[in-house]
């Protein structure tokens, strides 16, 4: 790997707030999508078997697409992808409040899942070309990429009342169309992968992979569908919604707080220290779930589940030469993970039929535990 640093970038602060603030943006679609089209499937042209299509296609369109992306970042630069990325966030939010029909709104799942895509390696390639600090780089911009998300969920739900759900995306496009502005401000780093050692996103698997596969299959997917089911046999449906709302609300703060914190805290202490801790306080989440401490439980599961958002990159660079190729091992574990939060939603509602949500987030604990050993071995 080879970076071209400019004379007033040395640290790569500049490339990390920008592009973060790019994420940010582009995320606001899909933030308030989550919770408006379940609700609103009619208004978009949607029957309801296509919602959880629509929600999962875009994860979909990531798992394959990483390493494909990785290579074409590497040959035409980060900030012409960026650029790119940021036209087609646009795209997407505004085909969200302009189109209708499962053609139409498959179409702009499909654009966005290939932009995040773009801007999480964009990201990665920013941070770890400046390689001092990449725990608190990465830790940083998870949190400012999450202020995009927070904003929609919190203020779109009112837009939504007032102006309707097509109106309010129609607006929402606006801006994230600010994100192509601040692509065109980004510095350049034409050079970033000159050595990618593996185009398959599933080519092997590493234990830090699976961890990052289970951690997306029980929080995106058992978790995210089974907590008003939980809470709802706990008070009313209202009482539910509501509780549910806010504890799915945490993923966002999670990582807008617990992401540069042990980041941080990480290239102090020790990326190894510092994730396996979180890694096994995640787990244990899982566990208070299981055995009814639901709302406790799932607080320390989803702050924890922040840390890792910094921790698990952290750990990869850390553990690579200095002329090694990170993207590709980065890519593949992202890869896993969406993988993971892709079938989850798909898979636990059939499960859900059979087997209680405790005994599901029992599994998933279990599992955890089993990879985490594992992984720990190998660090000995």
């Amino acid at each position: 790997m080879t970076s071209n640093r400019s004379a007033n970038q040395p640290s790569g602060w500049q490339a990390i707030i920008g592009l973060s603030l790019i994420m940010s943006l582009a995320l606001i679609g899909d933030a308030l999508l989550y919770a408006v089209l379940p609700l609103y499937a009619e208004s978009f042209g949607l029957s309801l078997p296509w919602v959880g299509v629509m929600l999962s296609v875009n994860r979909l369109v990531r798992v394959f697409a990483y390493a494909q992306l990785t290579r074409v970042t590497g040959l035409v630069g980060v900030r012409r992808m960026c650029i790119l990325a940021a036209i087609m966030a646009t795209l997407s939010t505004a085909m969200y409040g302009f189109g209708q029909g499962p053609i139409v709104i498959l179409t702009a799942r499909i654009v966005w899942g290939l932009t995040y895509a773009v801007l999480v390696l964009a990201t990665l390639s920013y941070a770890v070309a400046f390689r001092e600090r990449v725990g608190t780089k990465v830790g940083v911009a998870q949190a400012i990429q999450r202020l995009g998300p927070i904003l929609a969920l919190l203020g779109g739900g009112w837009l939504v009342g007032v102006l309707g759900p097509n109106s309010t995306f129609a607006l929402l496009a606006i801006p994230t169309a600010l994100s192509i502005l601040i692509a065109y401000s980004l510095p350049r780093l034409e050079a970033v992968v000159t050595n990618v050692s593996n185009t398959q996103s599933f080519a092997r698997p590493t234990s830090i992979d699976i961890v990052y596969f289970l951690q997306g299959y029980g929080v995106d997917g058992v978790f995210a569908l089974s907590i008003t089911l939980i809470l709802a046999r706990q008070g009313s449906l209202s009482e539910a919604v509501i509780g549910g709302s806010a504890l799915l609300a945490v993923r966002h703060f999670g990582e807008a707080i617990a992401a540069p914190l042990f980041g941080f805290i990480a290239d102090k202490a020790g990326t190894l220290k510092v994730f396996t801790i979180a890694a096994v306080l995640t787990t244990c989440g899982f566990i208070m779930v299981a055995f009814g401490f639901t709302v406790s439980g799932a607080i320390i599961m989803l702050i924890f589940r922040g840390a890792l958002a910094s921790l698990g990159p952290a750990v990869i660079v850390n553990n690579l030469e200095q002329d090694q190729d990170v993207i590709s091992p980065l890519a593949r574990m992202h890869a896993w993970r969406d993988l993971g939060a892709a079938i989850g939603p798909l898979t636990t509602g059939f499960l859900l039929t059979a087997v209680s949500a405790e005994f599901l987030h029992g599994a998933v604990a279990i599992l955890l535990s089993f990879t985490l050993l594992y992984w720990a071995k190998l660090f000995r």
